[in-house]
């Protein structure tokens, strides 16, 4: 499936901006949550993990996720959940963890058929979801690391997957935080890096949301307030949309503030 080949060449293309810089770079705090570049790889490379596990076997992800759950459950942040799977593993040996997992997560993926049922965190869904939303979490993710170092990430159509997702999760957004989903979806038209434009939902001029795929994409996965890209959002239910977006699963996320989230300057 593409899906997977799209994971595989977005964890690539971050790869690429991180490796060879030394050890010091993996301390650097980004904009999420004053994270640092290690604690970003760190996240990717545990969940990749988990992915892997849950095609393995369903009592293989259980046992990965019970103590997760139960440290979110006692107040414990992802990232103190996270420090005691990793057990000391950091900066460039943990890079290269997360480096070698991805090509093996991808390899498993591949032969794996795309309608196949797996356990997660949430309910359970499809092998060609579950890779999807690893793109979309290297992706996100790696926003606040190319951010962080100042570089334009070169973005390519298979932005096109994590637009879908984004699209798909309308009503989540909604549900998440007890609010009433509205009707009908907004129309959504957006256009790729290649200048190929992608429609979904009835052509609706007053109920629509417009723009860049990549910026569409920064919305969704809360890296950018919309008010800091070009995005239209056209009519009431669009602009509520908007607003509390949130194409990841989890408790709701309040997107950052207008101007929160940059690309430092070199």
């Amino acid at each position: 499936m593409q899906q997977t080949e799209d994971f595989r060449a977005e964890c690539d293309c971050l790869a690429k901006i991180v490796a060879d810089r030394g050890e010091d770079i993996f301390q650097r705090p980004t904009l999420f949550n004053s994270w640092t570049i290690s604690d970003i790889i760190g996240h990717l490379h545990m969940f990749n993990v988990a992915a892997r596990l849950t095609l393995e076997d369903d009592q293989k992800f259980a046992d990965f996720f019970a103590p997760v759950a139960a440290g979110l459950k006692q107040g414990e942040s992802m990232l103190e959940t996270q420090y005691v799977w990793l057990d000391g593993l950091e900066g460039v040996k943990l890079f290269d963890a997360w480096r070698n997992g991805c090509q093996v997560t991808a390899d498993l993926y591949a032969r794996t058929d795309p309608r196949r049922r797996i356990k997660w965190a949430g309910p359970d869904m499809s092998a060609r979801s579950s890779i999807t939303a690893r793109q979309m979490e290297t992706w996100a993710h790696g926003q606040e690391i190319f951010d962080c170092l100042g570089v334009t990430r070169p973005d390519t159509d298979r932005i096109k997957n994590i637009a879908h997702l984004g699209v798909q999760t309308f009503g989540w957004a909604f549900i998440n935080r007890q609010l009433p989903v509205p009707e009908p979806a907004p129309h959504v038209v957006l256009t790729g890096p290649s200048g190929a434009v992608w429609e979904w939902n009835e052509p609706r001029e007053d109920n629509r949301v417009s723009g860049q795929a990549v910026e569409f994409g920064q919305v969704v996965t809360q890296t950018r307030n919309i008010a800091d890209t070009s995005l239209v959002a056209s009519g009431d239910v669009a602009e509520r949309w908007m607003a509390i977006a949130q194409c990841f699963a989890g408790a709701p996320v309040e997107p950052p503030a207008a101007g929160q989230r940059y690309a430092a300057s070199n």
